[in-house]
């Protein structure tokens, strides 16, 4: 009798935990990501080399990063726009200045403080002036990429000075066989993940973005958290840019066009919620992994890479669609 009891405990338990996976949007993601990289590895004898496999982690990587930052300005219910423009931006800012001389050490934290720069303005019109999101986003879109053309004069920069061995490595280079730029990932997940579930501030974000009024009256720093959001936005944008800077071995002003869209995609296909409240930083990542799987699924099947904006549109709309029936 104990025994059967036991057993039945321990089936309720087993039930309600998979029970609890299965209704987050995030293990969907993951489950998809997953068996079409099982797919792939069947249908195809490239997709698992090792050759492929550290290029897909790399170049999710990068994605990963920015969606990190998106998660955080979503979660709160507003969106950015210009964190395409801010990898170039930073970029253009480490590759021009160690190609002037300047040491590695330096030029980061001056393209780094540079993106900053650019979160805290869009921090304070929003916050503060009380601007929409998507206005001054869209905006500093256009303002961030035309200040890294006019810093260029809009030509390629390929030469870094004293320590290019340094940047390239950083960005192409590998630690322990994994690809830097998936270990400055794993690292800024864990961390963001941590500042979400454990921090005043994670508090705070998701307190702005389940009812800002109501976090006002409960004595929120709604504008000084909001500003702090937006800055760490562009605080990931601005480290991928210095990333990809050492990954391409150049940079020019077409750099992040366009990426935008493929960051905003990951944050909810992962499972944020653009109306605010909800978003995690490992369904960032796997939804930014999803996407790189995609795009690389293309290429090796021999399909036409147009098609990936109609398979990653689909996803958020099934994405939003799942998120919308769960709740009725």
């Amino acid at each position: 009798m104990t025994a059967s009891l036991e057993d039945a405990i321990g089936k309720q338990t087993h039930t309600g935990l998979l029970g609890r996976l299965m209704s987050h949007q995030v293990f969907w993601v993951f489950l998809a990501a997953v068996l079409g990289s099982i797919a792939l590895s069947l249908l195809t004898d490239t997709f698992a080399t090792e050759r492929n496999l550290f290029n897909v982690t790399r170049n999710f990587a990068f994605i990963g990063i920015i969606a990190i930052g998106m998660t955080a300005v979503i979660i709160t219910g507003g969106i950015d726009l210009s964190v395409g423009s801010v990898v170039v931006l930073s970029a253009m800012i480490c590759g021009m200045s160690m190609a002037s001389g300047m040491s590695i050490f330096l030029a980061i934290p001056l393209a780094l403080g540079g993106a900053l720069v650019v979160g805290l303005i869009n921090g304070l019109l929003i916050a503060v002036i009380g601007i929409p999101p998507f206005v001054v986003t869209l905006g500093m879109l256009s303002v961030a990429r035309s200040i890294a053309m006019v810093l260029s004069q809009n030509k390629m920069v390929f030469e870094f000075g004293p320590d290019q061995a340094k940047l390239l490595w950083l960005g192409g280079g590998s630690s322990f066989g994994i690809p830097n730029p998936l270990l400055v990932l794993i690292l800024l997940a864990l961390l963001t993940g941590f500042l979400f579930h454990w921090s005043q501030w994670g508090r705070h974000v998701f307190a702005i973005g389940g009812n800002e009024h109501a976090a006002i009256l409960t004595g929120i720093p709604v504008a000084r958290t909001k500003i702090t959001v937006y800055m760490f936005a562009s605080l990931l944008a601005g480290i991928t840019g210095v990333l990809e800077v050492g990954w391409l071995g150049g940079v020019t002003t077409n750099l992040g066009q366009g990426m935008e869209l493929n960051v905003i995609a990951a944050a909810v296909i992962g499972g944020a919620n653009l109306a605010g409240g909800v978003g995690t930083a490992f369904g960032a990542v796997v939804g930014a992994f999803l996407i790189e799987v995609i795009r690389n699924s293309l290429i090796l099947l021999g399909i036409s890479t147009f098609w990936q904006g109609a398979f990653i549109g689909s996803f958020i709309i099934v994405a939003v669609t799942f998120d919308r029936l769960r709740k009725t």
